[in-house]
């Protein structure tokens, strides 16, 4: 599952040359990882085949015009669970603490709920922690690939293969809810709310996350061949 849950948040990131070069690794990391069956990684092939022919610049438009305009479709975990409520902040607190506690040592410009970062911690867990992890917003998972699914965007793979390493079915109520919160998508409103925001995450530490020192690098050395000394 760790080459699995990498390769998922490196295509939650935002569009870079690097990514775009190694797609053929993030592919071959989700095949022989073996995690996922054929029907959930073939719903990640509209997204690798775009990511390998699309030009870079609309890749970045479109990724910012899904994830950047709706807080309906925000890659923050907590904005979802949480939204404007005091219970945020001290969420965001425990969880980076959790991370802090396992090791995990967040750059400043990364906020511990941003999906990609959550992703690559629950990577270096063992792989029934990291299910159980997944399990608890298996709701925002949900709702997610819905709301993808709705507006036919290839990113909603990503959301149906979280689903499934999960492995449990998401919280009734929860979804309940979560699906009936009303939510301003008035992008000018978003803007407005959100430019106060103490990182700008999008464009720079989901970038970041997919340069040469990132989850792309890691899915590359995991791809390579163990070398043996001679006469070994």
């Amino acid at each position: 599952m760790k080459r699995t849950l990498r390769a998922l948040a490196v295509l939650l990131g935002y569009p870079s040359a690097e990514l775009q070069e190694h797609v053929g690794d993030v592919r071959q990391s989700l095949h022989e990882d073996r995690a996922l069956r054929k029907p959930v990684l073939e719903k990640l092939e509209p997204l690798l085949t775009d990511l390998e022919r699309e030009d870079l610049l609309d890749l970045q438009v479109a990724y910012s015009d899904l994830f950047d305009r709706s807080r309906k479709l925000s890659l923050h975990l907590f904005e979802h669970v949480h939204g404007d409520n005091r219970e945020r902040g001290q969420a965001m607190i425990d969880l980076g603490q959790q991370y802090a506690e396992s090791g995990f040592l967040l750059d400043t410009r990364e906020l511990p709920d941003f999906l990609p970062v959550f992703l690559e911690y629950a990577s270096h867990l063992p792989t029934d922690a990291a299910a159980a992890m997944l399990g608890q917003p298996a709701h925002v998972f949900a709702a997610m690939a819905e709301r993808l699914d709705e507006r036919k965007a290839p990113h909603a793979g990503i959301f149906h293969a979280l689903l499934a390493l999960a492995a449990v079915r998401p919280d009734a109520d929860a979804l309940a809810e979560l699906q009936e919160r009303n939510t301003d998508e008035d992008p000018s409103k978003v803007d407005e709310e959100w430019e106060e925001a103490p990182v700008t995450f999008l464009a720079s530490a989901a970038h970041e996350m997919g340069g040469p020192t990132g989850v792309v690098a890691k899915i590359r050395a995991s791809n390579r061949p163990v070398e043996r000394k001679t006469g070994q």
